[in-house]
This record gives C-alpha cells, structure tokens and sequence, in this order.
C-alpha cells in the first residue's frame, strides 16, 4: 500500500511536468502565429487549450483524492498541495498562450505587431518558452538551484515588458491606438506567463526545503 501511495504522488509530479510541456508548446506555436500571422497554428493552438484545461482537472482530482484517502503529512502533504497550486498556475499559462493565439486570430491576415516591436516579441516568446522548460525540468529533478535561476531569467521578460512602453508611448509611433492596445496586452499575456512559471519552480522549492522563496520561515521571526 505504502509503495502504490508513493507511485501516486510520483504520478502527480509526471502529470505537472506534462503539463509545463503542454503550455511551453502552446506558447511557442501561439508566438509563431503572433509573428507569422499565422491562422492555422493559431487555431491549433485555440482548440488545444482544452487538453489543458483536462490536465489540469484530472491533476487536481488525483490530489484531492490522495487527500481525503492517504491523509498525507509532512513533506508529502506540501507535495499534493504544491501540485493543486502548481496545476492552477500551469492552467492560467496554458490561458495566456491562448490570448496570444486569439489576438493573432483576430487580426489576421493583417499582423499584429508593427515593425518597431517584432523583436521584443521574438525574445519575450523564447524567454517564455524557456522558463516553461526550466519549470518542467525543476518539477523533474526538484533541483532548487535552477529554481532560483528561474528569478533571473525572468528579470529579462520584466525588463523587455518595460521597454515595449517606452517605443508605444513614443511621440513617433504612428500605428494608432489600437495597435498600442494590442502591443500593451500582449505584453502583459507574456510578462504573466513568466510569473506563473516562476511561481510553479517556487512550489518545488517549497516542497524540497519547506520554504516557500520570498516568504520568511517561522525561525526568521525569532
């Protein structure tokens, strides 16, 4: 019984390193159809949220159930609850590629993204895909280190997101408001794909060492 009970806490850490590939996939065809202006791989990429949305409901199923059967404690308690939180956070990325596919949907065959701010695209989609990846390889190896790293990483992604302001509210941009709203949102749907896969390293962390990084432990407030 112990060793089915531990197969299935290995099993949810699979489903939420499935999931973190799931997404990273999804960013990276919803960026092509972005740059592209691609109708296809933005309707892929539209209707393929909905396995996302499955992963994660049958994710936090399995939690729940190991829950309410296993009473889990200790480190493993962290382990199911880190996967509920963990899961959500991979949903709401999974929901951000989908906004980028929309947005390239919607405009099409015109692009979405003038000139001027290509490649601050170009690198925001590399960027997010990455921090997916690492995120997926943190959930497989719980190496708290490359966790960390993921913080760095992501300054790059707020750097970019910051800059995009300056070139829309530049006095030379010419594309109108519109296309300054579209630019503002899609950054922002990159800037918060970032965040959550941050946010999904940070869970790991918190199963391996008890700390959740950012937040003092209960010895700090001695």
């Amino acid at each position: 019984m112990r060793e089915a009970y531990h197969d299935q806490l290995g099993d949810l850490a699979g489903q939420l390193s499935n999931m973190c590939g799931l997404v990273g996939d999804a960013m990276e065809q919803a960026t092509k159809a972005l740059l592209d202006a691609d109708l296809a791989i933005a309707e892929r990429v539209i209707s393929g949220d909905a396995k996302i949305d499955d992963a994660r409901a049958k994710c936090e199923e399995d939690a729940y159930s190991l829950l309410a059967l296993q009473a889990p404690v200790a480190t493993d308690l962290r382990t199911v609850l880190s996967v509920i939180h963990a899961a959500e956070s991979l949903e709401r990325m999974g929901d951000l590629a989908l906004h980028v596919a929309k947005a390239a949907r919607r405009r099409h065959p015109a692009s979405v993204l003038p000139d001027e701010v290509r490649g601050y695209f170009e690198e925001m989609g590399r960027i997010a895909v990455d921090l997916a990846r690492k995120a997926q390889e943190v959930i497989r190896t719980q190496d708290v280190d490359l966790a960390r790293r993921l913080d760095d990483e992501d300054d790059a992604m707020d750097d970019l997101h910051r800059h995009l302001f300056s070139v829309i509210m530049d006095k030379e941009w010419g594309h109108g408001v519109p296309s300054a709203v579209d630019i503002t949102l899609l950054g922002r749907f990159y800037e918060r794909f970032g965040d959550h896969a941050v946010s999904v390293a940070k869970r790991t962390v918190f199963v391996v060492t008890g700390r959740m990084p950012g937040y003092p432990s209960a010895a700090d407030d001695l």
